[in-house]
């Protein structure tokens, strides 16, 4: 893994993004680890975090609660951990284990890679912390932790918290591979030059930004299609759609509206600028790997078409939707950005509140409706190079873990993962 993206204060200091400092983007993640390092952790006091339940699961005091019952075991099953560039790996939790009779037992398993589970322990009456050291063939791959309780009644329990993820070595390295070049840090440019063609598009009233070496190295780029607010076109934007581009991005946008029609239309021409042999992208662009996103009425927009079978993700920049219906057409994990000072953080949070998919949120300290997107534009960075360019780590060490990349910026909540 690279130097856990640090966000280094010399470059947060810059004109570009000064508003980030006052929000406390800077040092946000710690220098490299001399010893241990914390790869993952769930305190459970945001709801379950990255864990999927089945069966009877509550969370109160800040701890995930398994119940026992008759039809259906209660069980927690967290989201793929990335353990990319570490090795000695432990997993540690804290567990009370309440009232199960004599041949039942809660049990506490891994699983490698999507493999079977292997148990960790297995008990009726343990609790208290509990720590294991997972062999040495974990070391860099992929697992899933998984708490489980096999009794019969309501009144019997299993109480998990405090689970962490640790490794003795590895991490601040190169980072894991995607699909694009890596970085170092997202809040800086990428490494691509960027150019700008003003009269693209269905119409010729769009832009389109993107790498001007595109291709190079065999690389195929991936795609956003960006919906400015009302009021406002693509120049408005043009810092932030640079900065997406130069991180090997083509990003396309034009004037938007409430229909997300044109968004659809925009990804058939981009279609069809990557067929074209004529095109200076031909053959350039990934187009299995498509975000819709935009601001305010682009992000209303993008609710209208988030059912577009070739979408992966969605991005809503303060623009939740008027009546709440907005995210029944979503099919793929989401991102809200709102902002404190910002009127329609009441409306994005109404929204979040009705999303089955999985969503990660963030209300922006000192940020109104207007400056939501820029103060947000590395949060985009970094989500698209996770769901785009396939760098699976940033879902683990900048969205969802306890100490994220990006959970000083503000209020944050996440569920569905």
């Amino acid at each position: 893994m690279s130097s856990r993206f640090g966000l280094r204060r010399s470059r947060l200091l810059g004109a570009a993004t000064a508003g980030l400092v006052a929000m406390g983007l800077a040092g946000a993640l710690p220098g490299p680890a001399s010893a241990v390092t914390q790869v993952y952790a769930e305190n459970f006091s945001a709801g379950l975090g990255t864990f999927v339940p089945t069966g009877s699961v509550s969370t109160s005091t800040g701890a995930a609660r398994l119940s026992g019952s008759l039809l259906t075991d209660a069980s927690l099953t967290s989201a793929p951990i990335t353990l990319a560039g570490y090795s000695g790996i432990s997993v540690s939790y804290t567990r009370t284990a309440s009232g199960l009779d004599p041949g039942e037992a809660f049990t506490v398993a891994y699983s490698v890679d999507g493999g079977a589970f292997t148990t960790l322990e297995s008990s009726r009456t343990a609790s208290g912390a509990a720590s294991f050291s997972l062999p040495p063939s974990v070391d860099g791959r992929t697992v899933r932790l998984r708490f489980s309780l096999d009794a019969g009644s309501a009144l019997e329990t299993l109480t998990v918290d405090d689970v962490l993820v640790r490794a003795e070595g590895g991490g601040p390295t190169d980072p894991p591979g995607g699909t694009l070049p890596p970085v170092t840090d997202v809040t800086a440019p990428g490494p691509y030059a960027v150019t700008i063609d003003t009269t693209a598009g269905p119409g010729d009233d769009g832009w389109l930004v993107h790498p001007a070496n595109a291709g190079q190295d065999g690389v195929k780029h991936p795609v956003l299609v960006w919906g400015p607010g009302a009021g406002s076109d693509p120049a408005a934007y043009e810092d932030m759609l640079r900065q997406w581009a130069s991180h090997g991005f083509v990003v396309y946008s034009e004037v938007s509206s409430s229909s997300g029609d044109y968004m659809v239309d925009a990804l058939d021409w981009i279609e069809d600028r990557n067929a074209s042999p004529g095109s200076p992208l031909y053959q350039d662009i990934d187009i299995s790997e498509v975000a819709f996103g935009g601001h305010s009425r682009g992000s209303i927009g993008t609710f209208d078409v988030a059912d577009e079978p070739r979408l992966e993700t969605t991005i809503h920049v303060a623009g939740g939707s008027f009546d709440g219906n907005g995210p029944d057409n979503l099919r793929n994990p989401a991102l809200y950005i709102g902002g404190d000072a910002d009127f329609a953080t009441p409306n994005v949070e109404r929204d979040y509140a009705g999303t089955d998919v999985p969503v990660w949120f963030t209300v922006l300290n000192g940020t109104d409706h207007i400056a939501a997107t820029r103060n947000g534009q590395h949060v985009i960075t970094a989500w698209l190079r996770w769901h785009l360019a396939d760098e699976e780590f940033r879902g683990t060490q900048d969205f969802l873990r306890s100490d994220c990349t990006f959970c000083d910026l503000g209020e944050r909540r996440y569920k569905n993962w």
